[in-house]
């Protein structure tokens, strides 16, 4: 008893210390942006976008987007788009499905799975007849519907989900997804995981600051050790757990994470896009895309925002790296896709 006691003092005492981390904001930026890389077709407008993820042939890429706003609610666009290295548009679909498209990933196989998190897109009239929202959704490559998670119009304690921000395919098929948005009191804040054919397997995870505890897990990355990285935004941090949930470590030097990606060679490249002027407790640390490594927590490279004093949530939320380590970032409040290459 008294040992249990101890380990949990120590642990609070170190959750304290992270949250206290020195801003890390003074590194090099080897990237250049290219902007306006991504081309819409027949006049249609960019509108925000948090997930961007890279096709298996590691150079294409797919983005879930607003449909021309920050809501798909009400609108005949298809929100899954994949465009080619150079730029062009080759796929779209989806149209009808989602209210708030906000999390990505590809499976081993290409298919694509996304979330309708319902976070910040409102429900039409027509949806009180039939629900939609708070769902997961797996296509394959050409857009064809495979699998579906979760009850339309969500559901909350046994049942699933409610505002899920994120999912993640592991090598061997299994599915976890990041449940939670919100940091009001009673939000939803865990970590589910399904087999490769959608049963239930687990859940760890609620509400908090502490040790096993969330608050908003934004996003959610695997190493090649197997081990999965939780962008627990809410907390800025990210927590690192077994694929069973086990807590392994907790890092603060990547600041406030809305998305992470880590290449096969455990490169790790985290987005904050809520600390400086957004003024979400972290108001010394600057925006941006922070890259180091997954082995053992290194921040090496820094790439600044290009607004350094937005009014709210600016630049990257999503990011992914293609095999050529080409970082890409899907922004919210500027609603576009940029593009970063090494100078």
């Amino acid at each position: 008893m008294l040992r249990a006691s101890l380990l949990l003092v120590l642990a609070t005492a170190a959750t304290r210390a992270g949250a206290q981390a020195a801003p890390v904001n003074d590194l090099p930026n080897p990237y250049q942006t290219v902007q306006g890389w991504a081309r819409m077709p027949g006049g249609r407008s960019w509108g925000s976008t948090s997930a961007v993820a890279i096709d298996k042939d590691g150079k294409s890429v797919w983005v879930f987007e607003r449909c021309g706003a920050n809501s798909c609610a009400g609108s005949d666009l298809d929100p899954i788009l994949k465009f080619d290295d150079r730029g062009t548009l080759v796929r779209g679909f989806g149209k009808g499905i989602f209210i708030g498209p906000h999390g990505i990933d590809v499976d081993r196989d290409g298919n694509v799975w996304v979330t309708d998190c319902t976070c910040l897109g409102r429900p039409s009239a027509a949806d009180s007849a039939a629900p939609r929202g708070h769902q997961v959704f797996k296509f394959s490559p050409d857009g064809k519907l495979l699998l579906t998670l979760g009850t339309p119009g969500g559901g909350k304690g046994d049942g699933y989900f409610w505002q899920p921000n994120d999912v993640l395919v592991a090598p061997n098929g299994d599915v976890f997804v990041a449940e939670g948005h919100s940091s009001a009191d009673g939000a939803n804040a865990r970590i589910l995981r399904f087999d490769r054919t959608g049963r239930f397997l687990k859940a760890w995870g609620r509400k908090g600051s502490g040790k096993g505890e969330l608050d908003q897990p934004h996003t959610l990355a695997m190493d090649s050790r197997g081990r999965l990285f939780v962008g627990d935004r809410g907390n800025n941090r990210i927590v690192i757990y077994d694929q069973d949930g086990t807590w392994l470590d907790e890092w603060y030097q990547f600041s406030r994470p809305s998305g992470i990606f880590i290449d096969r060679h455990d490169v790790i490249y985290v987005t904050d896009s809520e600390s400086g002027s957004v003024a979400r407790t972290r108001t010394d640390w600057k925006r941006g895309i922070r890259i180091g490594s997954a082995k053992d927590g290194r921040v090496q490279y820094f790439i600044p925002d290009p607004d350094p004093n937005p009014p709210n949530t600016s630049a990257a939320e999503g990011v992914a790296a293609d095999a050529n380590g080409v970082i890409y970032g899907a922004e919210v409040g500027p609603k576009r896709l940029q593009r970063y290459v090494r100078k």
